[in-house]
């Protein structure tokens, strides 16, 4: 019964830590730079174009499972396209995106609102042109960037090494830092909404810079917001992935904050995680992007380690510890997602 499992049933199995037949398996950034394919649409359009044109987003989108015949498919999009709708500046450019004007003060918090969507922006539309390619037996994953993390982009304004800037208003006006995080949280709850009504299965959320943090701080400014989203979108009956670069620290606090999955990075053993998650969800993970440069023989035998090493047939997602690098091999990709499609429990 359970080889003949659809990618959708296969996947939510997975999530629900019920037995499968082998793990499903999709990568972070499966779309994008590293494929030719996307290479030639980029050539004509720029990324905020793609991001906001449905049918590009949506053609984008399907090129991982066209190429690699992978699990699920993440809707090409970016996290930070609801700050425009709260009164920022988004620019997109070839060293990161710049955010203005950069949310340092009370003054310019009076200028920023929760973002409101009178109109389905674009999102919903490129989910709506998956859906009616794909059939209802492939997932879609939705996405949302977690409040921290937003709130990270936009104080500072632009890619930083250190976040000084969000961490001088943590210890000097804690309140304005909270004030901005519940606003963010409203925005994406609106924006994840609408991913949902378009079609999506489940929701990744991205707290990627949320490991900055002290595992107290962690606690006070990240997880309370985290879990309100988690929350909302189970209520809708959906699960959610919650993924944080460098989630060893938070593992006790990241138990208690009603995710489905944690999507581990691989500086922490896949098993060791689910164990210090007490087995309340499922994990995703973890190979380390940087090993999709070896050999495609060593990219199998390091992906088959990284299955066996779990040692479970319930609650694994196979998939990187991070998105894919840009100057990856297709044929390095090809070998990690048929070594997953390949494998076999017991």
């Amino acid at each position: 019964m359970l080889t003949s499992l659809t990618k959708r049933e296969r996947f939510l199995r997975a999530i629900r830590r019920e037995p499968v037949d082998r793990p499903p398996v999709w990568l972070m950034r499966q779309a994008g730079r590293y494929l030719p394919e996307y290479r030639a649409i980029k050539q004509h359009h720029s990324f905020s174009d793609l991001c906001r044109t449905p049918d590009l987003a949506a053609e984008v989108s399907l090129q991982p499972c066209r190429i690699f015949d992978v699990d699920g498919i993440i809707v090409f999009n970016d996290i930070l396209i609801p700050l425009e709708n709260m009164g920022f500046s988004v620019l997109f450019t070839e060293t990161g995106p710049e955010v203005q004007p950069p949310l340092r003060s009370e003054e310019i918090l009076a200028d920023i609102h929760k973002a409101t969507f009178d109109e389905a922006p674009p999102v919903f539309d490129t989910i709506r042109r998956i859906r009616a390619q794909v059939g209802p037996d492939v997932p879609i994953l939705g996405f949302i960037g977690a409040p921290f993390t937003m709130a990270a982009y936009a104080v500072e304004g632009s890619m930083s090494k250190n976040f000084i800037r969000i961490k001088d208003i943590r210890f000097q006006n804690p309140n304005l830092l909270k004030r901005i995080l519940e606003i963010i949280t409203e925005t994406v709850l609106g924006y994840i909404r609408i991913q949902i009504d378009a079609g999506a299965d489940i929701v990744q959320v991205f707290d990627t810079w949320a490991g900055i943090l002290t595992p107290s701080d962690y606690r006070e400014f990240a997880q309370p917001y985290q879990k309100i989203i988690a929350e909302a979108v189970r209520k809708e009956g959906h699960p959610v992935i919650l993924y944080v670069n460098g989630c060893a620290p938070y593992l006790p606090v990241i138990a208690e904050s009603h995710i489905d999955v944690l999507s581990v990075d691989w500086r922490t053993n896949l098993r060791d995680a689910y164990d210090a998650l007490h087995g309340r969800c499922a994990v995703q993970g973890n190979l380390d992007p940087c090993a999709l440069f070896a050999p495609p023989e060593t990219v199998a035998d390091l992906t088959r380690r990284m299955i066996a090493e779990f040692s479970r047939c319930t609650g694994h997602i196979a998939n990187l510890g991070h998105g894919i690098l840009p100057n990856t091999s297709v044929e390095n990709v090809h070998a990690f997602v048929e070594t997953v499609r390949n494998y076999r429990y017991g």
